[in-house]
């Protein structure tokens, strides 16, 4: 697929205004169909999560007005240089006929519900692990990589933990954020000038983060924020409840393993 072949205009990302929001409408800016079969749909602005920060992509569908066979199914998204890319099939097509979506068309978009919501606990409970290190004395790790699939997500941090500390560790973060989730708490979202977002962030920001940026910085009640470009809930006690499954220490790193309960 020649990703060079299409709309150059960056794509507008619904979520970072409004993370729960789940339908919308779009202009259509360019079809095409991949080597694998799959159509890709390019839009002037989509509220799709495209998968990346440790968050995968949503999923959902979009109809086309103006087309009989008008419902695509959304099976991926992915972003590149600014623009989304929705890849997927359109439903109830036959034989050989293949469509061709011309550039202004109106959409409407629909995530699905259940899976954008599982994402954004699992993401707002890694971000919730971080709060709570320092509060049962772990405040020496500091956050780096994280996987908020599923399928096994799990935070990770650089620093150690002691062999003989491991399994109280575990049990206190466990019990640190699921006390958290009891009270609630707001999570707000806000997207601001370099030395503002520093501020929020305990007064540095990563180096991956252009000075010249306006980063998008999420926060979890009066606790220090971090730029994230993810989906979350609401309200910490949205989250529900958090397993921590288990700690593990190596070559100078941690990683906490969880999972989220209904």
């Amino acid at each position: 697929m020649e990703l060079g072949l299409m709309d150059k205009n960056p794509t507008k990302l619904e979520h970072f205004d409004d993370m729960w929001r789940l339908e919308s409408t779009a202009t259509l800016l360019s079809h095409l169909k991949g080597d694998d079969g799959r159509h890709v749909l390019t839009l002037d602005r989509t509220i799709f999560y495209p998968q990346g920060g440790g968050q995968p992509a949503d999923t959902g569908f979009v109809l086309i007005h103006g087309f009989d066979n008008n419902k695509f199914l959304v099976s991926d998204v992915r972003s590149k240089d600014g623009i989304v890319f929705h890849y997927g099939f359109f439903e109830n097509l036959g034989g050989e006929f293949e469509p061709t979506l011309e550039k202004g068309k109106e959409v409407s978009l629909f995530v699905d519900q259940p899976r954008r919501k599982l994402n954004s606990r699992l993401h707002s409970a890694g971000h919730l692990l971080d709060i709570c290190l320092p509060r049962i004395g772990l405040g020496n790790l500091e956050p780096g990589k994280a996987y908020h699939f599923p399928d096994g997500p799990w935070v990770e941090y650089k620093g150690t933990i002691s062999q003989n500390e491991m399994q109280s560790k575990q049990k206190d973060l466990e019990l640190e954020a699921n006390a958290l989730i009891s009270m609630g708490g707001k999570v707000s979202v806000d997207i601001l000038p370099y030395d503002e977002a520093a501020k929020l962030c305990g007064g540095c920001l990563p180096d991956y983060v252009p000075k010249e940026s306006t980063p998008r910085i999420v926060r979890i009640r009066d606790n220090p924020g971090c730029p994230c470009g993810g989906t979350h809930v609401a309200d910490i006690s949205d989250i529900k409840q958090i397993k921590v499954s288990q700690i593990r220490s190596k070559k100078g790193l941690t990683k906490a393993y969880y999972y989220v309960e209904s």
